[in-house]
């Protein structure tokens, strides 16, 4: 089964550029399959790794941003692939 995990984080006004650099240098552990990283307006950032693992699984996310970077708590969510035709 692929799990999607995604993270959004909204930086501090200003700090888009700041909290973009942080999310790509943080490493996981294990390594995901795949792993992307968006911005959007508003100083936002996506993260969204898959994994082969089941909908459950204990898996590394993203931590919270470091002091001052984000503007609020982390948005996460957890996904599961679905057939084509389900």
């Amino acid at each position: 089964m692929t799990v999607a995990l995604m993270w959004e984080a909204r930086a501090v006004e200003g700090r888009g550029p700041d909290l973009l650099a942080w999310a790509r240098s943080r490493q996981l552990s294990p390594a995901p399959l795949r792993r992307e990283t968006f911005s959007a307006p508003q100083d936002r950032v996506l993260v969204i790794t898959w994994w082969d693992a089941p909908y459950d699984a204990p898996l590394p996310e993203l931590p919270e941003p470091g002091e001052g970077l984000a503007r609020r708590a982390v948005h996460r969510w957890r996904f599961e692939s679905v057939a084509e035709g389900t």
